[in-house]
C-alpha cells in the first residue's frame, strides 16, 4: 500500500508555493557578500528558532581554526560572522542527516551589468532574480522549508536532522570546516550547492595561484634596451595554456567526461607596469587550476611550478631571472563519495519518483564544502541543489522557481526516507 504521508508532504509543499517564494525573497534581499554575513545569519537563526528547531549559533575561533590541517590562510577573521546548526531531534532509532549550505555570496560591485537591483529578489517569467538566488540561498531555503513542512505535518523522523548554514564558503570554506571542528557530523549529508537538480557524488578542486615576473627596467626612450614584463607574461600565458592542454588530454574521470570543461587552467588576471609613459618592467599574473577527484592536489601545484621553470629555462632573460610562483587565496581539494552510496541512491530514487526520469549522475564543475564533510567528519555527502552552476556567479543571477520547489520536495522526502530507516551500526 502506498504511504499516505508522501502525498501529504507533497500536497503541503504545493499548497505553500507562495510561502516558499516569499521566504527565499526574504533571504535574497539581505545583502550578504562574504565578510558581511551577520544580517542573513541572524535572519536564518531567528527563522529556525521560530519553527521549533534547537539552534546553535557561534563565531569561529580563528586561532583554533588555524591548527586544523584543512585550514587555508585568509586575510580576515570571523568576529560578527557566525555559523549555524539547527537541529530537529529525531524520535530515536533512525539515521542522521546533515544538510549543508552557505549564505555568503560574491560581490556585485555597483550593480554594473545587472538589469535590476542585484538584491531585488524580483519574480519574473518563472524565475526569482538576485545575487545568491542561485548560489545558494535557494538551496539553504529548500533545506529549512523541507524540515518546516515535515514538522507542520507532525512527521518528526526517527533520526536527527541537522541544518548547517555557514559563512565564508566563497573564500575558504572555513564555515563548514569549523562546523566539523565543533563536532557536528551525521550518517550522511546533502549539500544544496548548485547542481541543476543533478545528483552529484563529486566536486572538482580549485587552486588559485599567482606568478610574478621581473623584466629589465629602462627609460621609455630606450625601451629597446629593456625587457618588457608584458612580453614575459605572454610567454607565461602560453605555458599555462600548454599545461591545460596536457591535463585535458591525459586526465580522465568517469563523472567528468568533458575534460575541457572540468579542468580549467587559466590566467584570469594580468597586471604589468604602473604608468602609461613608463616601461613595464614588472608584472603579476593570477590564475586558477581545476582538479578532479583522485588527483594528487600538491602534485598538481608542482606541475605548474615545473612547467613555468621549464619555460623560463628556455628564455634568454627568464633563465637568469626566473618567475616566482605562489599559491595564494582559494585552495580546495576535489572530493567524491561512491556513486552507489546509500545517500546517492536515496536522492536519486526520490527524484525519479517525483519526475518519472532517471536523474543525471555527474560531478559538480565547481568546488564545494563537501570536501570537509567527506574528509574530516565521516559524513559522506552528496550534492543536490536547485540552482545552475552556469548561472551562479553571473549578472542577473536567478533560480527557476519550479526547480526550487522540486528541491524542497526532494529534500523533504529524502529526510523522510533516510532518517526513518534503521540507524547504522556503530563502529566497533
Amino acid at each position: 500500500m502506498p504511504d499516505p504521508n508522501r502525498k501529504k508532504i507533497l500536497d503541503l509543499i504545493e499548497a505553500n508555493r507562495d510561502h516558499a517564494i516569499q521566504f527565499l525573497q526574504d533571504m535574497v534581499v539581505i545583502p550578504s557578500v562574504t565578510g558581511d554575513e551577520a544580517a542573513i545569519q541572524r535572519f536564518v537563526c531567528d527563522y529556525m528558532k521560530k519553527i521549533g528547531l534547537d539552534v546553535d549559533m557561534w563565531e569561529t575561533d580563528w586561532d583554533e581554526l588555524k591548527k586544523h590541517p584543512g585550514y587555508r590562510p585568509v586575510a580576515r577573521g570571523y568576529e560578527g560572522r557566525p555559523n549555524i546548526v539547527g537541529t530537529l531531534k529525531g524520535t530515536g532509532g533512525g539515521r542522521s542527516l546533515l544538510l549543508n549550505g552557505h549564505t555568503d555570496v560574491i560581490p556585485v560591485g555597483n550593480g554594473e551589468g545587472w538589469t535590476d537591483n542585484p538584491w531585488s529578489a524580483k519574480v519574473e517569467n518563472g524565475r526569482l532574480y538576485g545575487r545568491g538566488s542561485c548560489d545558494m540561498k535557494s538551496g539553504v531555503a529548500s533545506h529549512i522549508l523541507a524540515v518546516e513542512y515535515l514538522k507542520r505535518l507532525g512527521l518528526t523522523p526517527k533520526g536527527d536532522v541537522l541544518i548547517n548554514v555557514v559563512i565564508d564558503e566563497e573564500v575558504s570554506g572555513h564555515g563548514t570546516l569549523d562546523t566539523v571542528i565543533r563536532g557536528y557530523k551525521a550518517d550522511a549529508g546533502i549539500s544544496g550547492e548548485t547542481s541543476d537538480l543533478h545528483v552529484q557524488p563529486a566536486c572538482i578542486g580549485r587552486i588559485w595561484f599567482e606568478i610574478e615576473v621581473q623584466g629589465k627596467p629602462v627609460g621609455i626612450q630606450q625601451r629597446y634596451l629593456g625587457v618588457s614584463a608584458i612580453e614575459l607574461g605572454q610567454k607565461i600565458c602560453k605555458a599555462v595554456q600548454e599545461l591545460e592542454d596536457h591535463r585535458v588530454a591525459t586526465i580522465r574521470h568517469p563523472l567528468y567526461p568533458s575534460a575541457i570543461d572540468s579542468l580549467p587552467c587559466i590566467i584570469g588576471s594580468f597586471q604589468a607596469g604602473n604608468y602609461p609613459s613608463a616601461f613595464p618592467a614588472s608584472g603579476l599574473l593570477k590564475g586558477s587550476i581545476g582538479t578532479v577527484p583522485g588527483e594528487d592536489h600538491e602534485g598538481v601545484k608542482q606541475s605548474l611550478v615545473k612547467k613555468i621553470a621549464e619555460m623560463a629555462e628556455k628564455d634568454p632573460w627568464m633563465k637568469d631571472h626566473p618567475p616566482v610562483v605562489r599559491f595564494v587565496g582559494y585552495d580546495a581539494e576535489a572530493s567524491e563519495i561512491p556513486r552507489d552510496h546509500a545517500i546517492v541512491t536515496t536522492v536519486s530514487s526520490i527524484y525519479t519518483e517525483l519526475t518519472g526520469r532517471t536523474p543525471t549522475i555527474s560531478g559538480r564543475q565547481g568546488a564545494a564544502d563537501t570536501r570537509f564533510l567527506n574528509a574530516y567528519a565521516a559524513t559522506p555527502t552528496v550534492i543536490f541543489g536547485p540552482g545552475s552552476t552556469a548561472i551562479m556567479h553571473a549578472n542577473d543571477e536567478y533560480v527557476a522557481i519550479d526547480d526550487y520547489i522540486m528541491a524542497i520536495k526532494v529534500m523533504a522526502l529524502s529526510i523522510y526516507d533516510w532518517c526513518n530507516a534503521p540507524a547504522l551500526p556503530k563502529p566497533a
